[in-house]
């Protein structure tokens, strides 16, 4: 009882703390999140950009209206994105719904969904994982890795993912669906032009798209480039030096429709970064230079559609695909004459079928097999710099070891009268194979291979309780299987030295969420309470006495059990003359039970409020985000150099936005950071964007 009223009480503190004292600019912001709350009771007609009635596919692999969903999901579109002017795919979803943003470095974003990110929230795109087998526990940079200017929407499904898409789908599920271009009646030629230009010499960017579509076919190709220069901070901050990198990205995208029935779509995508540097690690961490250079992902794939008069299999789907992602970091301390370059690189052999069957008018279902095949080279060189010579050294993975995932998997919907049911099973195997001869204390792995597997499943209930209101309660159980950076990672990680670990078993997470929503004339309300317990998570755990280069030695276990409880609250509405007030506040409460400690990153409160004006081609954005100060830490939070002593104090920051729509095109102008907030996202190794302002043109045919 004890523990208990303990933690009740961090609940509604945590809640008060979002709401104290802290400038008169945060509270004119969480005035405007009151009058949310009372403003949604009187909503009427809606014709803003900000609450469009989307249809969602991720949650439910089904194209399904976000009232008649039982799960927790949120949906971004294109239009969205360009409206807010967004700098990149992970900033795109800071201040949605339930999605907490981290940035190690200016170049990264790592998306935190029930307070889970890195290899415990699974991403993927046009159906297709990205998330490999060398995705690390905690934040990573790879969602930066997609590029924002070809997007068509971003969907996260929170509390939810393994039955429908497999490994890694703990937290939620994060997709992103590339823009495809259209058939056309006639035969034309399409293009898109757009620049951008950043003040203080944070950003200039260009994008430009071509193609061509007749009835049957169509194509278009588009290249990206970008250079980012220091990020400058807030307040008295000042230029963070070294931040700045370049960006280039190229995509093809081809569509044949063969006959009425059949549809097939090839697409290319890729993008490469260069001397993106970790500013933590020179700042903080006594290192002259340390960056990725290059930072590399590709995409290839061909999807086959078939529409067939066969209810059991009316539409199949078949999917091949090929992906390379490379990585290579080059680092040296002060006062070491040497220097070093590691290199991974991960290919993915991907190949899925899907079946979606109609049973009756009342039972549909989505059945697949999913295939993926992941093989990593990985290699070191040490390079003494008075000599020139060099020593070609272990890689932090094992080089040549392979990771293969076998899936099946049944999703079914009901519908009945006012009730809907959502349920489904899914069987996932892997098979990891590892040699390895390095040697320091017990990290020798020799020859191992290991086959973990897991079962998991899912149920909804969804009920319409009104015209425009609807409840629903879910439970989802979901895993994630060990991968070859669980099991054989060997160097430098953040600050510790990781040793491979083995025997390792999937890790298990057992969800509960109930939700009331209400819609009308696109207004809408949604709130959500949620409970996940995670079991046998894989943990770093320190090797007493062992130290490397005067670093702790770490490696993993299946060692602790944790919970994770909250509240997700989002609101849409508008009045007449074009005016929009959105809002969403999020917090969640994490333990770890076995240490009887906070759970490790945990997010802060957390929201947004955005008001928005449109009128005949204009459209006027205030975009305002707030965090509570997050002092809840665990020992490694306070062992963490990108955390404060104490904790991350807590921020608002406002944006404003100006959009004129033109026949042939957009301009946009926008201020960032409109009070020059110094601010840091929690557990974050660089500052936010200090005020600056942006310029946009696009021009389209």
């Amino acid at each position: 009882m004890g523990r208990d009223y303990k933690y009740l009480m961090n609940d509604v503190w945590g809640l008060w703390l979002i709401f104290g004292y802290q400038n008169m600019y945060k509270k004119a912001g969480l005035w405007l999140l009151v009058q949310c709350l009372l403003g949604s009771l009187a909503a009427q007609n809606n014709d803003s950009i900000q609450a469009l009635d989307p249809v969602v596919v991720t949650a439910t692999r089904k194209a399904t209206r976000w009232l008649a969903l039982p799960y927790s999901t949120h949906h971004l579109n294109a239009q969205q994105i360009s409206a807010l002017q967004l700098r990149s795919s992970p900033e795109a979803l800071m201040g949605q719904p339930g999605i907490f943003v981290q940035k190690t470095n200016h170049a990264g974003g790592s998306p935190f969904v029930r307070g889970l990110t890195g290899n415990q929230t699974l991403l993927i795109m046009d159906g297709i994982r990205l998330s490999n087998s060398t995705y690390r526990f905690g934040p990573n940079q790879y969602l930066n890795t997609i590029d924002v200017f070809g997007l068509a929407a971003i969907e996260v499904a929170r509390g939810t993912g393994s039955v429908q898409y497999g490994s890694d789908a703990m937290g939620g599920v994060l997709q992103v669906f590339n823009h495809l271009p259209s058939f056309s009646e006639k035969p034309k030629f399409f293009g898109k032009v757009l620049a951008r230009w950043v003040a203080r010499g944070t950003e200039q960017s260009f994008r430009g798209e071509a193609g061509f579509s007749q009835q049957k076919f169509t194509f278009q190709a588009g290249i990206t480039q970008r250079n980012f220069g220091d990020l400058p901070g807030g307040d008295s901050t000042g230029v963070q030096v070294p931040s700045g990198y370049k960006e280039s990205a190229f995509d093809l995208k081809l569509k044949l429709k063969l006959s009425a029935q059949w549809q097939v779509t090839a697409f290319f995508q890729q993008m490469m970064q260069k001397d993106v540097p970790l500013y933590h690690r020179v700042k903080l961490e006594n290192f002259q230079y340390y960056f990725f250079s290059p930072q590399q992902r590709s995409l290839a794939y061909v999807k086959s559609q078939w529409e067939t008069f066969t209810p059991l299999a009316q539409k199949i789907t078949l999917t091949v695909s090929q992906q390379a992602n490379k990585e290579v970091r080059r680092y040296r301390r002060n006062g070491n004459n040497n220097a070093f370059e590691e290199k991974d690189q991960v290919n993915t052999l991907g190949a899925t079928a899907e079946i979606f069957s109609v049973f009756s008018i009342h039972h549909s279902a989505h059945s697949g097999i999913e295939f993926y095949q992941d093989k990593v080279n990985s290699n070191r060189t040490q390079t003494q710099l008075t000599t020139g010579n060099q020593q070609n050294l272990r890689g932090l993975y094992p080089n040549g070891a392979k990771q293969g995932q076998f899936s099946v998997y049944s999703l079914h919907h009901v519908e009945w009268g006012s009730w809907r049911f959502e349920a489904g099973l899914r069987y996932h195997s892997s098979q990891i194979q590892i040699e390895d001869s390095a040697s320091l204390g017990n990290a020798s792995l020799g020859k191992i291979k290991v086959t973990p597997s897991a079962l998991v499943t899912n149920l909804a209930i969804w009920r319409k309780l009104a015209p425009h209101h609807a409840s629903y309660v879910s439970f989802s159980t979901g895993f994630r299987s060990p991968n070859i950076d669980d099991m054989g990672s060997l160097g430098l990680v953040d600050f510790r030295f990781e040793i491979p670990a083995y025997g390792l078993k999937p890790e298990k997470t057992y969800n509960w969420e109930w939700g009331y929503r209400w819609e009308k004339n696109k207004n809408r309300i949604g709130i959500a309470l949620f409970y996940m317990n995670l079991q046998a998570l894989i943990t770093r755990v320190q090797v007493p006495g062992q130290q490397v280069n005067g670093v702790n030695v770490y490696t993993k276990e299946n060692s602790q059990q944790s919970f994770v409880k909250g509240l997700e609250w989002e609101a849409n509405w508008g009045w007449r003359k074009g005016w929009t007030l959105a809002s969403n506040f999020t917090y969640a409460f994490g333990q770890n039970t076995s240490r009887d400690e906070p759970m490790r990153r945990i997010p802060p409160a957390f929201g947004r409020v955005l008001l928005a004006k449109q009128w005949r081609k204009w459209t006027f954005q205030l975009d305002q985000q707030f965090a509570g100060p997050q002092h809840r830490l665990a020992q490694g939070d306070k062992d963490d150099n990108r955390i404060p002593n104490g904790g991350t104090p807590g921020w608002y920051v406002a944006h404003l936005m100006l959009n004129h729509s033109l026949t042939w095109g957009c301009l946009q102008a926008g201020v960032i950071n409109l009070f020059n907030a110094d601010y840091r996202t929690h557990g974050s190794g660089i500052n936010g964007q200090g005020r600056t302002i942006s310029l946009t043109a696009s021009v389209h045919w």
